[in-house]
C-alpha cells in the first residue's frame, strides 16, 4: 500500500483519523509536526499520549514515530525529517505508513523534495532581522524588490519570515534566491507514490475547534512550562519559542492575565491555521475532505472511504 499523507490545519483531528487508519491497516505512522518532536512538550504541541517501549514510541499500542525524542535545547528541520523517515521506511518495508502533521515543509521535502539552500547563521540572521528593525516589513520588502524581483513578486509583503529568508541567502551567497531554486517548491507529490488527503474544516468550526482546544490544554501547557523553567531551562530555549509557550510564559511571569494569554494563543493559532489552509492547498491532486460539523468527523468511515481511494487510485472528495 502506497503511503498516506493526512494534512490540514492544526486542531483538524489529523493525528485521531491517524490512528484509525493504522488500526484498519496494521500501519505505522510517522509524525510530520516541527513541535511534536520534543521531550517534555507535550499538552501544547498536541502530542498524543503514549508510552515508550522497547525503544518505541506507542499510542493504542501503536508504533508513533518522529514525537518526543528531541531535547528541548535542540532545533530540527526538513532535512532531518526527511532522513530519519527515509531510515523508518527501510526499517519497515512491509509496514504501511501513515504521515499526519500540519509541518507542510517537511511532507514536501520528503515526498517532492527541496533545494538545498544555506542554512541560517547567527550573523546573517542578525544581520537580516537588524534590516527589518530599521526598515519594517514594507522596506523589508522593498529592499528584496531591489535585490530579487523575482522572489519579491513571489512572497506577499505581510510574509516576513519568507521576506528576511530570501534576502538572508542574499546575503549568504551574493545571489537571488530566486537562481538558487530548481522550482521543486511548487511541484505536486507524484499520487502514483503517495495518496494525500486533506482535512478542509469551515473556517469558523475550525475557530471554535482551536477555541475549545486552548482551552481545554492552557492549564497543562502552563504545568509543562513551569517544569522547565524550573529545571533550568531559558525562557528563549528553542521549544518554548513554539507557538502559544511565549504567551504561557508571560502569564507565569504575571506581565499578562490568564484571559490575555489564552485570547493571544488562540489569535495566533487561528493565523497559524490560515497559513496551513494557504500552504496545504496548493496540493491540488489530494483527497479533499470537507467538514462542516462534528458528526461529519466519523473517523472509521473517513478512513474507510480514504483506504477505498487510495485503493483505487483515484481522488474520491465529499
Amino acid at each position: 500500500m502506497k503511503p498516506i499523507v493526512l494534512c490540514g490545519p492544526t486542531a483538524s483531528g489529523k493525528t485521531e483519523l491517524a490512528l484509525e487508519l493504522a488500526r484498519q491497516t496494521r500501519g505505522i505512522i510517522i509524525s510530520a509536526d516541527s513541535r511534536q518532536v520534543y521531550k517534555h512538550l507535550t499538552i501544547g504541541t498536541a502530542k498524543p499520549q503514549g508510552k515508550w517501549q522497547n525503544g518505541q514510541y506507542l499510542v493504542d499500542e501503536i508504533p508513533y514515530h518522529l514525537v518526543d525524542f528531541l531535547d528541548v535545547t535542540r532545533s530540527f528541520n526538513a532535512g532531518a525529517f526527511t532522513t530519519q523517515v527515509r531510515e523508518i521506511a527501510t526499517k519497515y518495508p512491509n509496514s504501511p505508513l501513515i504521515f499526519a502533521g500540519g509541518t507542510g515543509m517537511y511532507l514536501h521535502a520528503y515526498f517532492v523534495g527541496m533545494d538545498h539552500l544555506p542554512p541560517s547563521t547567527p550573523q546573517s540572521r542578525a544581520q537580516v532581522e537588524e534590516l527589518f528593525n530599521q526598515k519594517g516589513k514594507e522596506g523589508l520588502h522593498q529592499l528584496l524588490q531591489e535585490k530579487d524581483p523575482i522572489s519579491a513578486e513571489q512572497i506577499p509583503v505581510g510574509n516576513i519570515q519568507r521576506t528576511m529568508r530570501a534576502l538572508e541567502l542574499f546575503l549568504l551567497t551574493g545571489k537571488p534566491a530566486s537562481a538558487l531554486k530548481s522550482g521543486q517548491f511548487f511541484q505536486l507529490p507524484d499520487s502514483q507514490q503517495s495518496h494525500w488527503v486533506y482535512l478542509a474544516w469551515d473556517k469558523e468550526a475550525l475557530n471554535t475547534r482551536i477555541e475549545t482546544r486552548t482551552a481545554q490544554i492552557f492549564e497543562g501547557m502552563c504545568e509543562e512550562t513551569s517544569h522547565l523553567l524550573a529545571a533550568g531551562y531559558a525562557p528563549d530555549t528553542c521549544a518554548l519559542k513554539s507557538l502559544g509557550y511565549p504567551q504561557v510564559i508571560q502569564f507565569i511571569k504575571n506581565e499578562i492575565s490568564r484571559q490575555e494569554a489564552l485570547d493571544k494563543i488562540i489569535i495566533l493559532t487561528r493565523q497559524y491555521a490560515k497559513r496551513q489552509r494557504t500552504w496545504f492547498n496548493r496540493y491540488t491532486n489530494a483527497q479533499r475532505i470537507s467538514l462542516v460539523h462534528p458528526a461529519d468527523f466519523d473517523v472509521k468511515k473517513l478512513a474507510q472511504t480514504i483506504l477505498s481511494a487510495c485503493a483505487n487510485g483515484e481522488i474520491k472528495n465529499f
